[in-house]
């Protein structure tokens, strides 16, 4: 059974991280503090902008704190003060030292958006889709030294969509993470979960999104490009170049293939359904909707005759 008021601060700093925030105050926790990133620069004018966690916890008018660093005395001090049955992290987004790990009586709980050991790291979302899973899921564990290899608690998964992108993914994953983060805390706190070790053999690690994963390799096979471009939106996104300026491809699909010997990039034929460009090992992509540099965004058929773009030609 549930066992309502346990005692928590709560680490959290993007939107992905407000879902577990709001259900652990729903579930009648006590969240004695709420502990986020500095503001960031954002917008065109760069102006600072608080994350998403802190305008939610100062809405709803919980002790927030945003720290430089987590290991000072002094924020150990504040944790130890208020003598805290467990902490929450969910997309903190920094390690957080041996000497904060020690001081919640239950310990640190982490929401990971993945099926631990499988896509540690910082982008697990993205690379489930990229890597062509066809589930993925939500974990919870407890924190250790390492990232993303302490013990885990629970998990529960769930199908990827064939046409599935990654903020859709991260929106259904947040809100199955707040549901397994309140019932974590339920079984522990009632002494029924056993945590269960990682398989190291297992682990895959995501590396960080970087730009370069947005640029276009089109020796790849069509459904691998499909995959990226569901992936990296919105952030690298995935772009080329055609006549010399760079284009975003925000829309791209996989096409029954085409006998031919084109070079990959090249365009086969242009209709209202899109673009198809030439792949590698002989597969075809449509492209349905791009963006030329400091353009709008435009579906396929207002680009090509705005562009007037017509087979042979070529995408780099």
């Amino acid at each position: 059974m549930y066992t309502p008021g346990v005692r928590i601060a709560y680490l959290g700093t993007p939107e992905i991280a407000v879902p577990t925030l709001e259900a652990l105050l729903a579930a009648g926790h006590d969240v004695a503090l709420v502990v986020s990133r500095p503001d960031q620069p954002s917008g065109r004018h760069l102006r600072l902008a608080a994350p998403p966690v802190v305008e939610v916890a100062r809405r709803l008018a919980l002790p927030t704190v945003q720290p430089e660093k987590l290991g000072t005395a002094e924020f150990v001090d504040r944790l130890r003060a208020l003598r805290l049955d467990a902490a929450v992290v969910v997309a903190f987004g920094r390690l957080i030292s041996p000497r904060v790990l020690d001081v919640p009586r239950l310990g640190f709980v982490n929401l990971h958006p993945s099926l631990l050991p499988r896509h540690r790291g910082p982008s697990p979302i993205a690379w489930a889709i990229a890597s062509g899973d066809g589930e993925t899921g939500v974990s919870t564990m407890l924190l250790d030294a390492g990232m993303d290899t302490g013990p885990i608690l629970l998990q529960r998964r769930t199908p990827i969509a064939p046409r599935e992108r990654t903020p859709e993914l991260e929106v259904r994953l947040g809100a199955m993470g707040a549901e397994l983060v309140v019932e974590t805390l339920a079984g522990m706190a009632a002494g029924t979960i056993t945590p269960v070790a990682q398989d190291p053999a297992q682990a895959t690690v995501t590396p960080k999104l970087d730009r370069k994963h947005g640029r276009i390799d089109w020796t790849a096979r069509a459904e691998v490009l499909a995959r990226y471009c569901r992936a990296f939106d919105p952030w690298p996104g995935q772009f080329g170049n055609f006549r010399g300026a760079r284009i975003k491809v925000h829309g791209l699909e996989v096409a029954a293939p085409v006998a031919g010997n084109e070079s990959v990039g090249s365009v086969l034929a242009v209709s209202g359904a899109g673009i198809s460009v030439r792949c590698g090992e002989g597969t075809v992509a449509v492209l349905t909707e791009l963006q030329r540099e400091g353009k709008r965004r435009l579906p396929a058929d207002a680009f090509v005759i705005g562009e007037r773009v017509a087979p042979g030609e070529h995408f780099a």
